[in-house]
C-alpha cells in the first residue's frame, strides 16, 4: 500500500542492485515505486570479469538464483549474488526493462549518467499526450552493494524532502542544490512531459 502519491521510479542498468536496494527502501518506506533496468540484457557478475552470466529481461530472478547456485553456490554466495537474487525475488517476480513501461511517474532517479542519458532519451522520444512533468535525476551509485544501500538512502532521503514540498516543480531544484552540498555529490537533473 502507497502512502505517498508520488510515484517514483529507479533505474540501473539491469535491475539488479542498485535499483532493487532504493526499490526496497522506498516501498519499506511507504512510496510507490517501481524499478527499471535499460540494458537489451541482464549481466550479473560471473567467475571472471570477462565472463558475465547475461539474462533476458523476461528470466525470474527465482530462475537466475537456481541457475547460478547450480554453476557455483561457493562463488556467488560469497560475492553476494545470491542473497541479491534472493532480495530481488521477495520485491517483484522478475527484472523489467524502462523502455517498455508505458506508466507516469512524478520522479524518476538513474543511478549513472548512461543510464540517465537513456531515459531521457526514451522519454523524448515518446508523444507527447497528457504533458505532465516528470523530474528525471541522476544519482550516481557505483554498482557494488555498500555504494547501493547508501544510494538508497540518499535516494529515499531526497523522496521524503520532496514529499514535504508544497510546489516540488518550484523547489526542486534548491532541494537538489542542497543535497548536493551535503552529499558532496553533483546531480542531473531535468524534467521531461509525458
Amino acid at each position: 500500500m502507497c502512502a505517498s502519491p508520488l510515484r517514483v521510479a529507479v533505474v540501473c542498468r539491469s535491475n539488479q542492485n542498485r535499483s532493487m536496494e532504493a526499490h526496497n527502501l522506498l516501498r519499506k518506506r511507504g512510496f510507490c515505486v517501481r524499478s527499471f533496468g535499460t540494458g537489451s540484457r541482464v549481466h550479473l557478475p560471473g567467475p571472471r570479469p570477462d565472463t558475465p552470466n547475461v539474462y533476458d529481461f523476461t528470466t525470474t530472478y527465482d530462475q537466475m538464483y537456481k541457475d547460478l547456485l547450480k554453476k557455483d553456490r561457493k562463488l556467488y554466495t560469497s560475492n553476494g549474488i545470491l542473497h541479491m537474487l534472493d532480495r530481488n525475488k521477495r520485491i517483484k517476480p522478475r527484472p523489467e526493462r524502462f523502455q517498455n513501461c508505458k506508466d507516469l511517474f512524478d520522479l524518476i532517479f538513474t543511478c549513472e549518467e548512461r543510464v540517465y542519458d537513456q531515459v531521457v532519451e526514451e522519454l523524448n522520444s515518446r508523444d507527447q499526450v497528457t504533458f505532465q512533468p516528470v523530474h528525471v535525476i541522476n544519482v550516481d551509485i557505483l554498482d557494488n552493494a555498500e555504494e547501493a544501500t547508501l544510494g538508497a538512502f540518499l535516494i529515499c532521503d531526497i523522496c521524503l524532502c520532496i514529499r514535504q514540498t508544497e510546489d516540488m516543480d518550484n523547489d526542486i531544484s534548491e532541494l537538489l542544490r542542497e543535497f548536493e552540498e551535503r552529499s558532496n555529490k553533483t546531480f542531473l537533473h531535468t524534467v521531461c512531459f509525458y
